[in-house]
């Protein structure tokens, strides 16, 4: 079956493109192709800034965390690698590899395991390049690199790149003008997501602690062991490679782990969660997770995943089984309310007894006769409760603003695979 092209349309290499556009390699566009240094060398405090490829993040040079090196060692790298403004960054070893930015700085700077693509002039504008590259990323990756461990790209295959380009520059500055205010966009929600996340957690420092009350509350709080709170007991242990999209419900500890969210329900998660297919007469009791349940991590590979938690809503008491790595805090009293229980651990002090106790080198973790020696500062139950609804009225917040995030990078995504293509024309 042939190939229906549209009579506005021609198919090539790169798919469908308009009749007007052509199919260019990299090293047609570009006037000089080449890369920096494959050495390190000596770092000093202040000098010419040094970026290796950790320093290249997509569409973004991170200049603010460079190296710098000095002026005589800078000297011999730029004689062969000379970054200018709108000149197109490219990694082209290590794990990322593919990831390309625009140089947006008139001032010098070093290159290491990063290849450097000067666009030619009136042939391509480094703009359109850098999100031809994007866009064009996975099937490079794909298609191009090698090195197993060590991924890398070779400046003769960036240079084999193909990529359709419009025929004008005015047409090539106003499709990377449209993803330009795109990506205005994103980054402006994940500030200011990234600022509401500081502001909460500065609240929860100064609610959490008492620090500071909320009008129409005083009075000492109580200071309460967790194991007069809770009792303790582990999960039943399974690995990944037993869990599917059948049986009943599972928390591995690496789910924790990757959450940022501080309750999973039972209901409302059920399609997402793993399942164990075993039958519920083999797990004990008290590893069946019911609502209000907090389900800490026992293992971790960092100091910050020590403390990770989560806690259970399961209303309806669908069979949830608590999993590998995992340490159950069911109630003993009622002291805590559920709400209140998602932020109450999140504090600076708690963080500090989980790695006061903690055990081991390369992973370490609370144990279950640790675990309940860990004091904790009670309010009262209506202050909890205000102190909770503040905090829940903060994540619905943030949670509304990583829905727009969302929507605004998958709008991006249709726009780069539209523009880039010709399906829509700007000029």
């Amino acid at each position: 079956m042939s190939a229906v092209v549209k009579p506005s349309y021609k198919l090539t290499e790169v798919g469908l493109i308009p009749q007007d556009w052509a199919v260019s390699k990299i090293y047609n566009c570009c006037s000089k192709i080449t890369d920096g240094t494959h050495d390190t060398p000596r770092s000093v405090e202040s000098g010419i800034p040094f970026l290796t490829a950790i320093h290249v993040k997509d569409n973004f040079i991170d200049f603010a965390s460079s190296l710098f090196v000095t002026p005589t060692d800078h000297a011999v790298i730029f004689r062969r690698c000379n970054p200018e403004k709108n000149d197109v960054l490219m990694v082209n070893i290590g794990a990322g590899v593919a990831r390309t930015a625009v140089v947006n700085v008139d001032y010098e700077f070093s290159l290491k395991n990063v290849a450097l693509l000067k666009p030619a002039f009136k042939r391509i504008t480094g703009s359109f390049l850098n999100y031809s590259l994007a866009q064009r990323k996975a099937k490079i990756i794909k298609d191009l690199s090698f090195g197993g461990a060590q991924p890398f790209l070779s400046l003769k295959q960036i240079g084999e790149i193909l990529i359709p380009l419009p025929p004008s520059s005015t047409e090539q500055e106003a499709i990377a003008e449209a993803l330009s205010d795109a990506d205005a966009l994103i980054e402006s929600l994940e500030q200011l997501i990234t600022k509401k996340r500081q502001i909460k957690q500065g609240a929860m420092q100064e609610l959490l602690t008492g620090k500071k009350r909320l009008p129409g509350f005083s009075g000492e709080w109580e200071v309460k062991r967790l194991g007069d709170l809770f009792s303790f007991s582990g999960g039943y242990s399974a690995s990944r490679d037993q869990l599917s999209s059948e049986g009943h419900c599972y928390l591995h500890y690496g789910d924790i782990h990757g959450s940022s969210k501080m309750i999973i329900d039972a209901k409302d998660d059920y399609q997402n969660i793993p399942k164990l297919n075993i039958p519920l007469k083999r797990i004990a009791s008290n590893s069946l997770l019911e609502d209000g349940d907090v389900v800490f991590v026992d293992a971790s590979e960092d100091d910050e995943g020590t403390s990770k938690y989560i806690v259970v809503v399961n209303k309806d008491d669908i069979p949830f089984i608590a999993g590998l790595h995992t340490i159950v805090a069911k109630s003993k009293t009622s002291e805590l309310t559920h709400e209140y229980r998602r932020y109450c651990f999140q504090t600076a002090d708690i963080h500090q007894q989980f790695l006061f106790f903690a055990v081991g080198t390369k992973v370490s973790g609370i144990s279950k006769s640790n675990i309940p020696k860990l004091t904790l500062p009670v309010p009262p139950y209506p202050e909890q409760a205000a102190i909770a609804e503040i905090l829940i009225d903060m994540d619905t917040e943030i949670e509304v603003l990583e829905v727009k995030l969302e929507k605004a990078r998958n709008i991006k995504h249709g726009m780069m695979h539209n523009l880039l293509t010709g399906k829509i024309r700007l000029v």
